[in-house]
């Protein structure tokens, strides 16, 4: 009996997650080491060869050395999370043994902002997906913000909800996964596929019924009267509601505590309610930011769980267990009292076979994130992530401080009606409520930022929390990828613009979070928060050597010179680590190729105007915007992407910059190669061989450009109008004395 009872004390004590360092850490330090040397060694031949004053080149060669110096440093800040790879695996089970009777509850919120870019029917599945996971049904409620203030938002909530009656009893007896209907059947397109029989047919039924609803209600703009008469929330719309000008608007679908609210099973149905915070003309609403703190207070009257996950309209769960693995992190007897929230990486279900886009960044979720992770500051990153409520209210915390909460996970609520909660709540999101309030500074998601998320995680890590980033085998939760480049673009310009505002704040991670979290946690945020100023060495590079070439202007080492081994080494090595790190991860070395020209062209364009915009901002000349991602694109749109054929069609200056720099490297290529040959031979290639190759690999790079500008005849083409901008600028660039 003894042992028995030693065993069980043991099994109480053991963690509910295990963490791994990644191999081969001393073998990637010794070569990352020799990358450092060669690097010196490289600034060190700009230094001693810098041209004399009055010869030809000098200010292009120390434009070379502050870019290539510029690259250096970056890259040294690359490695401070390739030093501490850590990954995370809970165990569940372990979970369900000691916590089953007594799980918290769980709020989740859903956040949306315009039924046209994100259709009702897209963010009903992610509700639906949530609504139905593996999880006690009476401790979870799910909250739909509606920035929009549509009724149509709200109409296919109330759809969705009475849809869920029959979809949540399906799920849990067959183990459904994934639990977003238009997945799910997606993937299983016959009921061949499936063991459900009969029932696969008439849930089918049901919810292809459902959807042609929603979508015809949506195209029409008008809920039918009939439809207005059954729920009283409908009345809501009685009053002016516009986009940006409405009253405030709780309204509670489905109680969770009333005994009533059952599926067609008999079981409890989770809590859902709807939300759309009040907006005015000229009253600062702070973007997704506000909507959160919204949702934050709205909830903590109605059911006030302790633990929040919170998603983006168009991100479903893809694993019914997602909740209780994050249990896992939270609930841990030793470290669970110190995680603030716990991360998924964004990954989409419409990525491409070579993801053309760039959009997985396998590498960057497999290696940098779990980097920051093991520091414990896991970047958060506004969607796919699990919190602690008082984390989130701006607690700090204090060693040995263990939060307890209500084992029925929700705050009882019966002593009122609906009608007086839902009362009682609205006032909590009008414009004025956060006048003179800590909220958006000490309290919820920090305002002033077009990447709340990232200001806010770190603002978090600053009181003395940490926060866990886990990256399971399967996706936890699976996105809409941007499927043309240039909504692609605008996304990477916003998030970029938004954390270089960070760097220059007073959030800036070496200022802000000194003496707080580690340093190689400080270096891994500027691995993004950098992007901005990292297009300047990359467009200088892109454009100087390739116009020196033209010029007759070498700007490297000759071939048979000992310094062009260590341009060569840190060239072939850098390249050849990051093929296998990325293959390594998962990736094809196609998907790889089709990264290096999207960084190339998100570092000359998006994080090219993000660097002046902020300038803009700093200087007062311009406010702080957010830009919505639109998730709808046309049919021909949609069969390019699929074909992973590049989407331009528009005029943006982007392309106008982009397609300037690829005919430079055209031209360069022919025109500067000829005329080396031809002037210097043989010696000519020697010295400028290195500006051959590196015109070449912007050449192949940029293979899809000249096929939008000169071959194709869709409407994905790039536009004449930009052609003709490009080739008068690049007429500018040749003439320029160098």
């Amino acid at each position: 009996m003894g042992k028995k009872e030693s065993g069980e004390g043991e099994e109480t004590t053991l963690p509910l997650f295990e963490s791994k360092r990644a191999r081969y850490r001393g073998f990637y330090r010794a070569f990352a080491s020799t990358i450092f040397v060669f690097v010196c060694l490289i600034l060190a031949y700009r230094l001693i060869n810098i041209p004399k004053a009055g010869e030809r080149g000098r200010w292009a060669w120390i434009g070379m050395l502050m870019a290539e110096f510029w690259f250096g440093l970056y890259w040294i800040i690359t490695q401070s999370v390739r030093w501490s790879v850590t990954y995370r695996q809970p165990l569940k089970n372990r979970l369900s043994q000691r916590f089953e009777d007594k799980l918290p509850g769980f709020d989740v919120f859903v956040c949306t902002a315009d039924p046209k870019m994100e259709p009702p029917s897209l963010v009903i599945n992610t509700v639906l997906s949530v609504l139905s996971s593996n999880f006690p049904s009476e401790k979870l409620s799910v909250y739909l913000s509606d920035d929009g203030g549509s009724e149509l938002t709200f109409y296919a909530l109330w759809e969705a909800s009475r849809f869920s009656k029959n979809w949540i009893p399906f799920c849990k007896k067959f183990k459904v996964e994934p639990r977003a209907p238009e997945a799910y059947f997606a993937l299983h397109s016959d009921v061949h596929d499936t063991k459900c029989g009969q029932e696969w047919f008439d849930i089918k039924k049901l919810y292809e019924e459902m959807k042609n609803r929603i979508d015809s209600i949506v195209e029409s703009c008008k809920i039918p009267e009939k439809t207005r008469n059954q729920h009283k929330g409908f009345s809501e719309w009685n009053l002016k509601v516009a986009k940006n000008d409405h009253h405030s608007i709780v309204q509670i679908i489905t109680d969770g505590r009333d005994t009533n609210a059952v599926d067609k099973d008999g079981c409890r149905l989770p809590t859902v309610v709807y939300m759309s915070r009040e907006k005015r003309p000229q009253q600062p609403h702070n973007f997704k930011a506000g909507a959160m703190n919204a949702l934050l207070r709205v909830s903590s009257k109605i059911s006030n769980a302790p633990f929040i996950l919170n998603l983006d309209c168009d991100m479903y769960a893809n694993n019914a267990d997602a909740i209780r693995e994050a249990l896992c992190f939270f609930l841990d007897e030793k470290t669970g009292h110190e995680t603030a929230y716990v991360q998924h990486p964004q990954v989409y279900n419409n990525v491409t076979k070579n993801d053309i886009y760039g959009n997985e960044c396998i590498a960057t979720n497999a290696i940098e994130l779990a980097g920051l992770g093991g520091y414990g500051a896991a970047l958060y990153c506004g969607t796919g992530c699990f919190h602690r409520r008082a984390c989130l209210c701006g607690k700090k915390y204090s060693k040995g401080n263990i939060e307890k909460w209500n084992i029925e996970g929700q705050k009882s609520t019966m002593d009122n009606s609906i009608q007086k909660l839902e009362e009682s709540t609205k006032p909590l999101i009008d414009c004025s409520y956060e006048k003179g309030s800590q909220w958006g500074k000490e309290m919820g998601l920090i305002y002033g930022c077009p990447v709340e998320d990232i200001v806010t995680g770190l603002a978090v890590q600053c009181r003395g929390w940490k926060s866990v980033y886990y990256n399971p085998e399967r996706p936890n939760f699976l996105g809409v990828a941007p499927n043309t480049l240039e909504i692609a673009l605008v996304q990477h310009k916003r998030w970029s613009e938004g954390m270089f505002q960070i760097f220059f704040s007073k959030y800036c991670p070496f200022i802000y979070g000194h003496g707080k979290i580690h340093f190689g946690a400080q270096m891994g945020y500027c691995i993004y928060l950098l992007w901005a100023p990292v297009s300047f060495p990359t467009l200088y590079y892109a454009t100087v050597p390739p116009l020196c070439l033209l010029h007759g202007i070498p700007l490297f080492p000759k071939v048979s010179s000992l310094w062009f081994l260590a341009f060569a080494y840190v060239f072939v090595a850098t390249n050849a680590y990051s093929i296998a790190e990325y293959v390594m991860c998962g990736g094809k070395l196609k998907a790889w190729w089709n990264l290096q020209r999207i960084w190339l062209i998100r570092r000359i364009t998006s994080y090219f105007f993000a660097f002046f915009d902020t300038i803009k901002r700093q200087l007062g000349l311009s406010e702080t915007h957010f830009t919505l991602t639109d998730k709808v694109v046309t049919d021909d749109v949609l069969k390019r992407y699929e074909q992973e054929v590049m989407e331009f069609g528009s005029s943006s200056i982007m392309y106008t910059i982009m397609a300037t720099t690829a005919l430079l490297s055209l031209v360069s290529l022919v025109w500067g190669t000829k005329r080396v040959v031809m002037d210097f031979e043989l010696k000519g290639l020697d010295q400028f061989i290195s500006q051959v190759i590196l015109c070449a690999i912007l050449v192949l790079i940029n293979i899809p450009v000249y096929e939008a500008l000169f071959f194709r005849s869709d409407k994905g083409h790039i536009p004449s109008s930009v052609m003709y901008k490009s080739v008068f600028m690049l007429t500018l660039a040749c003439l320029m004395p160098i």
